[in-house]
């Protein structure tokens, strides 16, 4: 029997807990390290869908990019929503594990696994803790290609969300060199202005924050603005390698397709509205 302790075990050794930020509540949420992870499922949130489907599918363990729990809490109620989640996992023996910004920064982590899904070839990290380790990843495309194609290739590579996939820069500009950070990445736009490259692709792009970095020189990195969530997303597809590396057949994974990025509408305007 493999266990949920030998599973966290081996994410620990792909995503060492020392690199995750001061800041960050990682590692397992609940559940005993002694009992069967016969069945692991993979998302990027823990949340009241992806609990439900661990459960049906018969989990024994949900390894999820997002922390339950990240602010400090005096309890878990069940009438309250991340208590009631604690409370179905507990009464279903389904573990939950969480690694958030130790994956980030680890090598491969999660903008190695958003760098291979565009296309890229990754060369160091955006902002690096050492030579390979670090926020973000810097990579090149086989051929330089106009932003406009690129904004379509970045669409077509990660799951559809209502948001889409949005830019800002001159359409017709060539793009060959590309910084990316998955999830939320405006803290890193210095890292990749510095760099030079020519296209930055991350998530939660903020209004000024993007329109003061366009306006700030004409050879500005272009922006690619996608879904929190779907920059996350194939991460899953990396974590479960791992375990499936570490264990084989004797542990069965299941990347969860469930949508969790909040946005579930988008209207477009059919007409002019007069006063």
């Amino acid at each position: 029997m493999i266990t949920v302790g030998q599973v966290v075990a081996a994410l620990e050794a792909a995503y060492p807990p020392e690199l995750a930020e001061p800041w960050d509540a990682i590692g397992l949420v609940c559940g005993d390290p002694g009992e069967s992870a016969a069945r692991v499922l993979f998302c990027v949130d823990p949340s009241e869908s992806t609990v439900e489907e661990a459960i049906e599918w018969g989990a024994g363990l949900i390894v999820a990019h997002h922390p339950l729990l990240l602010r400090g809490v005096h309890g878990v109620p069940a009438s309250t929503p991340k208590g009631s989640l604690v409370h179905k996992l507990i009464r279903a023996n389904v573990a939950l594990y969480c690694a958030h910004t130790n994956a980030d920064s680890a090598f491969p982590g999660v903008s190695d696994a958003l760098a291979d899904a565009i296309g890229l070839s990754v060369r160091k990290p955006l902002s690096p803790k050492d030579e390979t380790t670090g926020l973000g990843r810097i990579g090149g495309l086989p051929e330089a290609e106009p932003l406009q194609v690129f904004v379509q290739r970045v669409a077509d590579a990660l799951p559809e969300t209502e948001q889409g996939v949005r830019a800002a820069g001159d359409p017709n500009r060539l793009i060959r060199t590309v910084a990316v950070c998955g999830g939320a990445g405006d803290s890193l736009l210095a890292n990749a202005v510095t760099e030079r490259v020519d296209a930055y692709v991350t998530a939660d792009l903020r209004h000024h924050v993007a329109g003061e970095h366009i306006d700030s020189a004409p050879d500005a990195p272009a922006l690619v603005d996608v879904s929190h969530w779907a920059s996350e997303w194939p991460w899953c597809e990396q974590a479960a390698g791992i375990v499936h590396a570490a264990f084989g057949s004797n542990v069965e994974t299941h990347i969860s397709t469930r949508r969790t990025d909040p946005w579930t509408l988008r209207a477009a305007k059919t007409g002019r509205i007069t006063p």
